[in-house]
Formats: C-alpha cells, sequence, structure tokens
C-alpha cells in the first residue's frame, strides 16, 4: 500500500499542539480522521473547523486519556469499527513535565515516563493488534531530537522516554522484518517545533513554528521512512554530530 491509500488516520493527543497540527495538514489531504484525546470539547471545535473547511473529510473524535490503558485498546478497536480499517497510526500523546532527578519532583518526572513511554507501549500494541489481523498498516511513532542523548534538569526524563520510544519503534520493526510483514514502522524525531508542550521556552535554537512543523512532519511521514528528523535541516547534521560529541559539547547545542 502507497502512502496515497492510506485514507484512514487516527491521532492520539489530537486536541493540541503537534496532533492538532497533524490532523489539519491530512485533511487537508483528503483524508478521514480518528482523533483522540482528552479534552473532548477542544476534538470537537477541531471537528467542525475541519468538516466546514474539508466537506469531503470523515472526522470522527473519541475521548481518550492513554494512560488507561484499557481505554486504548477499547477506543482504537472502537474506530476500526467505525471505518472498517484503520491505515496509520500516530502515536503522538505525550507531555513534557519535569525536573533535575533528586529535587522533590518525582511525581513529574513518573508521569513523563508513563505518559511518554509505558502509554505509548499500549498504543502501539494496540495498533499493531488491528495491523496483524489486516496484514497492513503504518505505525508512525513520534520520538524526539532529544531522544539521541542524556539531557539535563527539565529534559532528563523526557529525553529518557524519547529514547526508549525510539528503541521499542526499531525493535517493532525488526520484529516485522523477521516475519516478512508488510506493516510499515516509521520513527519521526522532531526538533524544536513550537507547540503547547514547550510554549514556555524561550530562546531556543532553531524553533521552527507549529503549521510549518506539522507540514514538516505529514511530509515526512507520507514518505514512511524508517526514521526521520524534522525538519531535516539543521537536524539531521545535529543529530549526526549529538550521537558522536562529548556530553558537556551535546549540552551547548541546546
Amino acid at each position: 500500500m502507497t502512502h496515497s491509500e492510506r485514507k484512514t488516520i487516527l491521532i492520539t493527543g489530537a486536541s493540541s499542539g503537534l496532533g492538532e497540527g497533524m490532523a489539519r495538514e491530512f485533511a487537508a489531504k483528503g483524508r478521514q480522521l480518528a482523533l483522540c484525546a482528552r479534552r473532548t470539547e477542544r476534538l470537537e471545535q477541531l471537528k467542525q473547523e475541519l468538516e466546514r473547511e474539508y466537506p469531503q473529510c470523515q472526522v470522527s473524535i473519541k475521548a481518550l486519556d492513554v494512560n488507561d490503558h484499557d481505554q486504548v485498546f477499547a477506543v482504537f478497536k472502537a474506530f476500526k469499527d467505525e471505518f472498517g480499517t484503520i491505515d496509520r497510526v500516530v502515536v503522538n500523546a505525550g507531555m513534557g513535565k519535569g525536573a533535575s532527578l533528586g529535587t522533590g519532583y518525582f511525581y513529574a518526572n513518573v508521569q513523563t515516563a508513563q505518559t511518554n513511554f509505558v502509554a505509548a507501549l499500549a498504543q502501539c500494541e494496540a495498533a499493531l493488534e488491528m495491523f496483524r489481523e489486516q496484514n497492513a498498516g503504518h505505525l508512525v511513532t513520534i520520538s524526539s531530537i532529544s531522544a539521541l542523548r542524556g539531557m539535563p534538569r527539565a529534559m532528563t526524563v523526557y529525553a529518557a522516554t524519547k529514547a526508549g520510544l525510539s528503541a521499542l519503534t526499531e525493535g517493532i520493526r525488526a520484529d516485522l522484518i523477521k516475519s516478512n510483514s508488510p506493516i510499515k514502522v516509521s520513527c519521526i524525531m522532531p526538533g524544536y517545533i513550537r507547540s503547547e508542550i514547550n510554549e514556555k521556552v524561550k530562546n531556543t535554537p532553531f524553533m521552527i513554528d507549529n503549521k510549518t512543523g506539522c507540514r514538516l512532519l505529514v511530509k515526512a511521514i507520507e514518505k514512511e521512512p524508517v526514521k526521520a528528523y524534522v525538519p531535516s535541516w539543521p537536524w539531521a547534521p545535529i543529530g549526526f554530530l549529538m550521537k558522536r560529541l562529548p556530553l558537556k559539547w551535546v549540552m551547548k547545542l541546546g
């Protein structure tokens, strides 16, 4: 199946930020959308906007807290029952809470760890159950450039979860290669794209606006790569350096 034939796209964390932005981009391409998030009032507003602007676009919304793992499986199944098939799942829901370890913020760090990794595992499991049954599909995980190295302060746990998600994605791909499966798997690694998760972060180099970032994310996803840095400039060369430079130099890149 080529990317143009992937008509029905499920996006988690679709009520704001990158999820909302990607939904808008896919709607403009005439795709059918299965959108889920905790904040249903924002999803409802998004659905109305998209259906008004793109009358050919079918949009279904459902409430989902990805940390309720049973609900992840139930919501994904409900979307599949509704549309018949789900062609692509974008594992996007995440959070960026956190602080240096040992400074009294375990409650925030563990929330980020659970949401960005354990809940992502639940989403990958639910997606792959559908894809294995269909013998087709495209799993997309939204990781981060920060996955490439350990990061300081508020980024420490966030970067660790994204590194875990990248490794999980590659492991899934290895498993599918071994079984000659037609299911495609992509790990997308955004650089700094302005969204709600980082709106308070100041003086960040190479930050791009949400609309541009989401357009480039969707463009990368549509190519169904094994891995992609978004935008590729400057993050592909920076990524190359990040993996190789001493840690104290890497910290200066951020």
